[in-house]
């Protein structure tokens, strides 16, 4: 079985590298590498795609699995996309964060940062895969318990990402805090359902396999969310922008 996903897979890395090198090049043209981040999202409908196309698993299941991750990563990057480009037209101050850190080598740091976010992409993405890949027919119960999980992470994302975006479209609250709906439950309840989705798709993993193994997708995640380029920069820049107004809130929250 493995040498039957060495096609998919090596065309997804070459879908991969040729990406963040094109979004790469063009976030340097204007001066916005924060792009990244919407084609990151993009990415993975992309090589959903792919791999529904190269491999000869069951078509239901395939389209099934296709419909999902499209739904979750068209969502998610238009997102982005709005933020990037509409009430937020400068770069995301996590990039320009870097750029000051990395001084002169910044765009040969970024280009290679964009490649190493294009090999993590190709790692997640190995649920789908495996996925795809299986040829028995109809879902088993866990499959569906696993999509059932996905869709619900990405209405909960859309929803606490609905209440960030009204919060600050009041001009009145610039400079604050959302606290609002699932805001005040939860510090990152966007980043929460993102992780949760992850759940979701190794759970529908579970049903094929090697399915077991791809339990390294949701760990990533969550490791970068917690670790890396998830909470610790957005909770940096909040108290760079917020001051104790985001310092009340990450004592009460």
């Amino acid at each position: 079985m493995i040498h039957e996903l060495y096609a998919p897979f090596f065309a997804g890395l070459a879908v991969t590298v040729i990406l963040m090198g094109l979004v790469f090049a063009a976030g340097r043209k204007i001066q916005n590498y924060g792009i990244v981040d919407v084609a990151w999202s993009w990415a993975f409908a992309l090589l959903v795609l792919v791999y529904v196309s190269l491999v000869e698993g069951h078509g239901d299941r395939k389209w099934i699995l296709a419909g999902i991750v499209c739904a979750w990563s068209g969502r998610l990057g238009w997102h982005l996309f709005r933020r990037v480009t509409g009430h937020h037209p400068v770069e995301d101050g996590r990039y320009a964060q870097l750029r000051i850190e990395w001084g002169g080598r910044a765009d040969v740091k970024m280009f290679w940062f964009y490649q190493l976010q294009g090999v993590v992409l190709l790692g997640l993405s190995i649920p789908f895969l495996l996925v795809a890949r299986n040829p028995a027919p109809g879902l088993a119960l866990i499959e569906w318990i696993g999509a059932g999980l996905a869709l619900l992470a990405l209405a909960g994302e859309a929803l606490a990402d609905h209440q960030l975006n009204r919060f600050k479209a009041d001009p009145a609250n610039r400079g604050r805090t959302c606290r609002e709906g699932l805001w005040s439950c939860s510090r990152h309840p966007n980043y929460f359902f993102e992780w949760l989705v992850w759940v979701g798709f190794f759970v529908m993993a579970l049903g094929s396999p090697g399915g077991v193994f791809t339990i390294g997708s949701p760990a990533l995640i969550l490791y970068f969310l917690l670790t890396k380029t998830g909470i610790p920069a957005t909770e940096e820049q909040a108290l760079r922008t917020k001051g104790d107004d985001y310092r009340d809130y990450q004592r009460t929250t």
